[in-house]
């Protein structure tokens, strides 16, 4: 697919980190089909973690990848992330694509530059989830006094920085609203992408629940683990992050870890799943998607984007985040879990299709350039 006002056209592509295929990456693939030529920025990147697609991009890093202990620490210098990110010289270029959760949207330019920005999220650990992600009763008193200290200033960063971006795109109504509170702008939805043509039913059911994805603190991955404790059914949890050690720390024996897993793997896991664990507030939530194309039912906390994503015909909401909310919800799926369709599964699932992305992504991208252009 090609763009036909910017054939010729210089492009970057920025993003805030690679060191995983996640929702962002997912979305952030599908912008190096549409622009293979483009050169990619980010603040670090972990060769060999990334989709073929993307690791055969020219990727240029920042100084945080050069810093002791910067591919593994790299949260830890979250108050250098904006130097960091206006340290690239993108002047150059015709277009800029940012697809952002932190500082990717916050790049230099001058104004002969036109940048598009794909927003995942306002930086949430420091709007809306900062409670979440620095004053959990685990949280180290240095890490409470230091996030307390910089959130004014990453604030002010991340609110002054949205006047570089031209036009403003976002993953769903969830995100849009969060662009109108802080950032006072007004975005378009395009729902990110899920391979459809991959991730489908399977043959069998077994009688585990699954969670896929990081253990970020806004995840809940320590909710779902005590419940399950609680509640003695099978639960297999794939995926890394921050707060992997204590949850493996916690966790009974009827609970599972996957660190790393095969493409191959990780749909068997989706399609023999009895019903899929959703227990954090994501601002969109690809994952529950990709369990309902397999015709898996979504246990979901009711917030966020999975209020977009998933129905009450496609899975079961649960209404707080406590230990007896999210059991109680559990257990009304045992007794329910053979009443989902499949027909409300593919209803629920047809619209976020990779090629519909694919197709929104580079209308919108052709009709903001040449608005700009004029």
């Amino acid at each position: 697919m090609t763009i036909p006002s910017l054939e010729g056209r210089k492009v970057a592509l920025v993003h805030d980190w690679l060191n995983g295929m996640r929702g962002g990456e997912k979305c952030l693939e599908v912008l190096c089909e549409l622009f293979p030529d483009a050169e990619l920025y980010t603040l670090i990147h972990e060769k060999g973690k990334l989709s073929e697609i993307i690791e055969s991009m020219k990727i240029s890093t920042s100084f945080i990848q050069r810093m002791p202990f910067g591919l593994k620490k790299y949260r830890h210098f979250l108050p250098l992330f904006p130097l960091a990110i206006e340290q690239f010289d993108l002047n150059e270029y015709d277009l800029i694509v940012s697809s952002s959760h932190c500082v990717a949207k916050g790049v230099k330019h001058d104004d002969t530059v036109y940048h598009i920005s794909y927003i995942h999220t306002p930086m949430r650990y420091v709007w809306d989830q900062f409670d979440t992600y620095f004053r959990q009763p685990r949280t180290s008193w240095s890490v409470k006094v230091a996030a307390e200290i910089t959130r004014p200033y990453l604030q002010r960063w991340d609110r002054n920085s949205s006047k570089r971006v031209n036009t403003f795109l976002c993953n769903s109504q969830n995100v849009h609203w969060k662009i109108r509170d802080y950032y006072n702008r007004e975005s378009q939805v395009i729902y990110p992408p899920v391979d459809l043509s991959y991730f489908k039913p399977g043959d069998s059911k077994d009688c585990y629940y699954l969670m896929v994805g990081a253990f970020a603190p806004n995840k809940r991955v320590d909710l779902a683990v005590k419940a399950f404790n609680r509640l003695k059914l099978p639960l297999k949890i794939a995926g890394s992050g921050q707060d992997e050690d204590y949850c493996r720390s916690i966790a009974a024996n009827n609970i599972e870890f996957h660190s790393t897993l095969s493409n191959e793997k990780l749909l068997q896991l989706y399609q023999q799943a009895r019903a899929f664990v959703f227990p954090g507030e994501d601002d969109f939530g690809i994952t529950p998607l990709e369990a309902q194309a397999c015709n898996t039912p979504v246990i979901a906390f009711a917030s966020g984007g999975a209020l977009e994503t998933v129905s009450e015909k496609t899975g079961i909401f649960f209404k707080e985040q406590t230990e007896d909310a999210l059991c109680e919800a559990v257990e009304e799926m045992e007794r329910s879990w053979k009443d989902f369709s499949p027909e409300a599964f593919f209803r629920q699932t047809k619209q976020f299709g990779r090629e519909n992305y694919k197709s929104q992504m580079a209308e919108a991208i052709d009709k903001g350039f040449r608005e700009w252009k004029g």
